[in-house]
């Protein structure tokens, strides 16, 4: 089943809040509106880490 979630936070790439679209079906991640997997930030990011545990729960 495909599930839509939205993860609001600070984005230190754009230097601002943002809201991410997550898509994710069956516990595997098929779409997310930013480049958390190559950010720079990644590991100091509430988002990515958000994103992380969502396909960890699922």
């Amino acid at each position: 089943m495909e599930q839509e979630r939205f993860i609001s936070g600070f984005c230190r790439t754009v230097d601002s809040s943002r809201t991410v679209t997550v898509v994710t079906e069956n516990g595997a991640l098929t779409e997310v509106d930013c480049c958390y997997e190559n950010c720079i930030h990644a590991g100091s990011c509430v988002i990515a880490k958000e994103i992380d545990e969502i396909t960890k729960t699922e």
